[in-house]
């Protein structure tokens, strides 16, 4: 297989597994569904290993399916480097980017992946600001930088927005909470437990859970702390201080070394929330510096985020 086929089925192959679906894959792409399937098909003669399991109506990955899926999006991720670092050698792009970001984001994922960048273009140079807020900037840097990364819902309609991944939003405690004052069968009995929670700036998702079908705003009944800054209530949570409602990109490595444990999540990873972590920048102000930044992002962070899939790892193996 040549590397383009190979990126092309394996790029195919994580937006199945993310979606779940052959359709909702196909409408994406110039491809029907039984195409769609028939690539999957010959992506698992050629491994050997049936990848998905198939019912009318869903396709989930299997175990097999799931680890190949994060060792799938470490190939990818090398090919496409490997192809831009050939870009960067030939076309020199050089420069300066600057950067708004999150803190917590720009501290867990944004760093390491615009060290990545750095050393596959050489010629560039990247100036991250880091904002000590939870939600986001609320556009007062527009003409001062290139690109601003945001996570939670889109505000500022000047601005032009790239999806870099999706957020999921667990409720999870420690251990030793659950020892202590019991494992809550559903989102209703969290009225009889301590939590942590954000101050007036909350993100809008956060609490909310399907019950019977609707989107329901419940929390516990007494918060042990708030604050402003979600790494905060990580710790407090860490700390066995109460049950904290946490994205995924935040909680996922502690999730999946068991030093928290997640709620309500037997059947799998709950639905991804109507916003996202974008990527923003000025209409007409994205010059070649900044469309290579984003490319690379994307490849980083979609269609599954690394800490997504080592997640839904942890839970099919629990």
């Amino acid at each position: 297989m040549n590397p383009d086929a190979l990126t092309e089925h394996l790029s195919l192959f994580l937006d199945v597994v993310e979606s779940g679906s052959f359709s909702a894959v196909a409408r994406r792409r110039p491809l029907t569904p039984s195409a769609v399937a028939r690539r999957i098909d010959s992506l698992e003669r050629a491994l050997g290993s049936a990848l998905f399991i198939r019912t009318t109506h869903a396709v989930r990955p299997s175990a097999a399916g799931l680890a190949f899926a994060e060792r799938a999006k470490r190939i990818l991720g090398e090919l496409r480097q490997a192809r831009a670092e050939v870009v960067s050698l030939s076309n020199a792009p050089e420069g300066l980017i600057r950067i708004d970001a999150p803190s917590p984001f720009g501290r867990r994922h944004l760093a390491p992946a615009l060290a990545d960048f750095l050393a596959a273009y050489p010629g560039l140079d990247v100036q991250l600001r880091l904002i000590d807020s939870f939600v986001d900037m609320q556009g007062e840097h527009l003409g001062k930088v290139d690109l601003m990364v945001r996570v939670g819902p889109l505000v500022d309609s000047r601005l032009i927005a790239t999806p870099l991944a999706p957020i999921i939003r667990i409720a999870c405690a420690s251990p030793a909470y659950l020892r202590r004052r019991g494992h809550p069968a559903s989102p209703l009995e969290l009225s009889d437990h301590d939590g942590l929670d954000w101050d007036a700036l909350a993100p809008p998702f956060a609490w909310r859970f399907e019950v019977d079908g609707q989107s329901r705003l419940i929390r516990p009944r007494r918060m042990r702390m708030v604050a402003n800054n979600a790494e905060t209530l990580v710790f407090g949570a860490l700390s066995g201080l109460g049950i904290a409602h946490l994205p995924t990109w935040l909680s996922g490595e502690y999730l999946a070394r068991g030093e928290l444990l997640p709620l309500f999540c037997e059947t799998g990873l709950p639905t991804a929330e109507p916003s996202g972590i974008h990527a923003l920048h000025l209409e007409g102000e994205t010059g070649t510096r900044s469309r290579l930044l984003l490319e690379f992002l994307k490849d980083r962070f979609g269609p599954v985020p690394p800490w997504d899939l080592a997640l839904r790892l942890s839970l099919s193996q629990a």
